[in-house]
C-alpha cells in the first residue's frame, strides 16, 4: 500500500475520524464537496468515488455525466470546528473520467498541468496571496463592525477576536500565516498565508475562505470577499507575490543586478505584463470586480511595474541583505473571490512565456501613476487594464495563452459563463437609476 494512504489511514485511526469530506471547485471557484465515511476511505483512495457532475457549474453535460473524484492524501486535515468525538476530516480531491484519465473540466487539474510545465523547465513555482475581505453584521447590507483604517489597533474590538480565531483554526489545519491585520476601508481585514508551493496554495487559499466565513458565521456576523461592496471605499484585493525556485535557490535573484533580478525575473515579469490584459477576466472575473479596478482606491490598473510605487500592477519588494530567497515580484490587480487554481496557473503561464519568449522588462515607473495626465501615460507608454467584465472577456477570448493554459473545455464554459453574467447585469435596472431617472424622466 502506498506509504502517503496507510499514513491517511493512521491519522484517521487515531483522530477517530467518522466522515471524510472530499473538497473540489467548479470553474469559477466555488467550493463543492460531499462526504464519505470512514468505512469508505481506504476505498476512496485507491480508486476514488463516482458522484454525479451535470449541475456542477462547467463540469459535463449529463448524458456524460459520471465523474470520479480520487481524493489527495496529501490533504488530508482533521476539520477542527467539528466536534473531535466522530471527528471529520477533509481532503481535496482530484476529478477524473470514469476510465481514469484527468478530467478537463477540473480547476486542480489546470493548475497541476501548467506546473508540470514548469517543473520540466526544472522550476517550482512558489506563490503568497494576501486575500482581504469585509466583516458586515448581515449577508444582505454592508453594515459595518468598526470604524478602522490601515493597521488600526481597536481593543477588544469584534474583528480582532474572529481574526485571531480564525488564524488558530487555519494552524489547526497545518496552514501557516504570516500576519494579520485591519485594512484601510472600515471593517475591511488581512489575514496574510505564508508562501508556498502554488498548488498548495490553492488548496489552502480555498479553505481560508471557507475558515474566515465559517468563524465569522458562527458570531452572528458575515464575510465576504466581494471585491467592491462599499462604493466610495478600497475594495479587496488578492495581491499575489510570485517566485520561481530551482531546488532550493531563488531563480528571480541575481546578486550584480541594480535591483537585484535575475534574467529569469525580468523576463517573468515583463510576461506578466505583456499578457495582462488577456488574464485579467481570470483573476478578476465578476462584474463587480470592475468597480474594485478603477483609478485611486489603491487599485492598480495601469500596466507598469515599480519598487515603490503601490499605484503599478507589478511592484518588486525592496531588497534586504542575506534575504535571497525573499526575492519575488507581486502581481496587484488579482482579487480574492477568483478561482485561485485557474488564477496561478494563468499568472504563471504568462510569466514562462516571458521567459521563453526572452521578453525584455521596460523600465520601472516610480511616480505617481493615478496623479499623471491621460499625456503623461502615454509619453511612458503604460496602458490600463480592461475597464469592464466584457471588455474583459472579449480580450480573453482572443488570448491563444489562456485557451492553451485553461484547455478547451474551461476556456469555453468560462467565457459562456461570463458572457451570461454580463448579459445580467447589461440589463438589470439597478437602485442608482431608479433613484437618478425615475423622478425626472
Amino acid at each position: 500500500m502506498d506509504k502517503d494512504i496507510e499514513n491517511v489511514l493512521k491519522m484517521a485511526k487515531e483522530n477517530d475520524v467518522k466522515f471524510i469530506r472530499l473538497w473540489f471547485t467548479d470553474i469559477l471557484g466555488f467550493l463543492k464537496g460531499f462526504a464519505i465515511t470512514i468505512d469508505e476511505l481506504e476505498g476512496a483512495l485507491e480508486e476514488g468515488m463516482g458522484f454525479d457532475g451535470s449541475s456542477i457549474q462547467g463540469y459535463a453535460r449529463i448524458d456524460e455525466s459520471d465523474m470520479i473524484a480520487k481524493p489527495d492524501p496529501k490533504t488530508f486535515q482533521i476539520i477542527p470546528w467539528r466536534p473531535k468525538e466522530n471527528a471529520v476530516a477533509r481532503m481535496f480531491a482530484d476529478v477524473y473520467e470514469p476510465d481514469g484519465t484527468p478530467y478537463k473540466g477540473d480547476p486542480r487539474w489546470v493548475l497541476k498541468r501548467a506546473l508540470k510545465k514548469a517543473q520540466d523547465l526544472g522550476y517550482t513555482f512558489y506563490v503568497g496571496p494576501e486575500l482581504e475581505y469585509f466583516y458586515f453584521k448581515g449577508n444582505d447590507g454592508t453594515q459595518i463592525l468598526d470604524k478602522g483604517g490601515y493597521f488600526d489597533l481597536t481593543p477588544l474590538d469584534v474583528a480582532t477576536e474572529l481574526r485571531r480565531e480564525t488564524i488558530l483554526t487555519l494552524d489547526a489545519m497545518g496552514i501557516r500565516v504570516e500576519y494579520s491585520h485591519h485594512e484601510v476601508a472600515p471593517s475591511q481585514h488581512e489575514i496574510d498565508l505564508r508562501y508556498t508551493e502554488a498548488l498548495a496554495m490553492a488548496d489552502n487559499a480555498m479553505t481560508y475562505r471557507l475558515v474566515v466565513k465559517d468563524v465569522a458565521l458562527k458570531h452572528g456576523v458575515y464575510a465576504t470577499f466581494m471585491p467592491k461592496p462599499i462604493f466610495g471605499q478600497n475594495g479587496s484585493g488578492m495581491h499575489t507575490h510570485q517566485s520561481l525556485f530551482k531546488g532550493d535557490k531563488n531563480a528571480f535573484f541575481d546578486p550584480k543586478d541594480e535591483f537585484h533580478l535575475s534574467k529569469i525575473a525580468r523576463s517573468y515579469m515583463a510576461g506578466i505584463l505583456k499578457h495582462a490584459k488577456e488574464i485579467t477576466s481570470i483573476t478578476s472575473q465578476w462584474v463587480n470586480s470592475y468597480k474594485r479596478l478603477v483609478p485611486g482606491y489603491e487599485a492598480p490598473v495601469y500596466i507598469s511595474w515599480a519598487r515603490r510605487n503601490r499605484s503599478a500592477l507589478v511592484r518588486v519588494p525592496m531588497y534586504k541583505p542575506g534575504k535571497e530567497k525573499a526575492t519575488r515580484m507581486e502581481f496587484r490587480s488579482p482579487d480574492p473571490a477568483c478561482n485561485p487554481y485557474l488564477a496561478f496557473a494563468v499568472m504563471l503561464a504568462a510569466g514562462l512565456k516571458g521567459i521563453e519568449k526572452g521578453y525584455k522588462l521596460p523600465p520601472p515607473v516610480e511616480e505617481d501613476i493615478f496623479e499623471m495626465s491621460e499625456e503623461a501615460r502615454k509619453r511612458h507608454g503604460i496602458e490600463s487594464l480592461p475597464g469592464n467584465l466584457l471588455e474583459a472577456i472579449q480580450i480573453t477570448e482572443q488570448s491563444e495563452l489562456v485557451r492553451e493554459t485553461l484547455g478547451d473545455h474551461i476556456f469555453q464554459k468560462f467565457i459562456e459563463n461570463k458572457k451570461i453574467e454580463w448579459d445580467q447585469y447589461r440589463t438589470h435596472v439597478s437602485q442608482f437609476e431608479l433613484e437618478k431617472y425615475l423622478p425626472i424622466l
